[in-house]
């Protein structure tokens, strides 16, 4: 055999063994999740074949876009951080994937994480990703820098860990109504009010409404994917002392305090649908601390309850 033709077997079998071995690794981490928490065995399943089929689709079956139709710039903006960059890529095709083009997809990362992105996340700046380095925000990243850099534009906000349908976007913007003020959500929760006017603690909450009548009681929470249209947020919003001190592990919050201070209604749009994340993806996660029984949302609403009162 030539050897070019020998070298390039030789690189088809290592490459082979590679995938090979990192599916192997993440067959290994889904058996300790399933083993420590078993009844979530049907979502690692159905999470597993998406993720599966996300990357067998790709980049062949990309479906055709059509414009967006906004007047101004759509942004789909995200972050990630190192313990979730396994997963990252299945995300980031899904966007790139949708049925409506955006005119820009960013990925957030901070200035010290960026060195660590795998080659599969780089390559896919060939598709269209932008890479974007920032001051380390936490969870803000997915936003703040968007906001800063892109004025004027609709932001559609995504999670790094989440599979997403490829009309996600399309039903975002189609939600978009330019003679309202409205966030727009796939998901979001009703707020239960207290007799006294505050609201509930966050635990009693009715998850996942099935409802698309716009509320000012709506919660839309960023994992669904929200998109805000110009002017839909206070100009507070990116006030970086200040969420830092009120909500620094809640940018849901901040960020539903800053629409209602604008004025913005919340309003739920498209199909209702379980939000499937990936295989291993939540071993770090700021939902299982921020949720649970007094856990810190509570603490971090009763801040933003303090300094702001409830915005109504």
């Amino acid at each position: 055999m030539p050897d070019g033709a020998a070298r390039a077997a030789q690189s088809a079998e290592d490459s082979d063994r590679d995938r090979l071995a990192q599916w192997l690794g993440r067959a290994r981490r889904v058996a300790g999740l399933v083993r420590r928490s078993p009844r979530s065995l049907p979502r690692m399943v159905k999470g597993a074949y998406l993720l599966s089929q996300v990357e067998r689709s790709w980049p062949q079956r990309r479906p055709p876009q059509q414009p967006h139709g906004l007047p101004g710039r759509l942004i789909v903006s995200l972050t990630s951080f190192p313990p979730r960059y396994m997963t990252l890529a299945a995300t980031l095709k899904c966007l790139l994937s949708q049925t409506v083009a955006a005119d820009e997809i960013i990925l957030w990362v901070a200035h010290d994480d960026a060195s660590s992105l795998p080659n599969e996340v780089r390559a896919l700046q060939r598709h269209g990703l932008t890479i974007a380095t920032t001051t380390d925000l936490r969870s803000f990243k997915k936003i703040i820098p968007t906001l800063r850099e892109r004025p004027g534009a609709f932001i559609a906000i995504a999670d790094d860990d989440v599979f997403y349908a490829r009309t996600w976007l399309e039903e975002l913007v189609r939600g978009y109504d330019p003679s309202r003020r409205a966030v727009l959500c796939h998901r979001a929760h009703l707020i239960r009010m207290q007799a006294d006017g505050a609201p509930a603690p966050y635990r009693s909450w009715a998850y996942d409404v099935d409802t698309h009548a716009p509320s000012h009681l709506l919660f839309p929470t960023g994992v669904g994917g929200v998109l805000y249209p110009p002017g839909s947020l206070h100009n507070d919003v990116a006030d970086v002392a200040m969420f830092r001190r009120l909500c620094p592990q809640a940018d849901d919050i901040w960020l539903y305090w800053m629409a209602r201070r604008a004025g913005s209604a919340i309003q739920r749009v498209g199909p209702r649908r379980d939000m499937i994340t990936w295989p291993q993806s939540q071993s770090f996660s700021l939902q299982k601390t921020n949720a649970s029984p007094g856990g810190a949302n509570d603490a971090q609403i009763r801040s933003m309850l303090l300094h702001y009162g409830f915005p109504t």
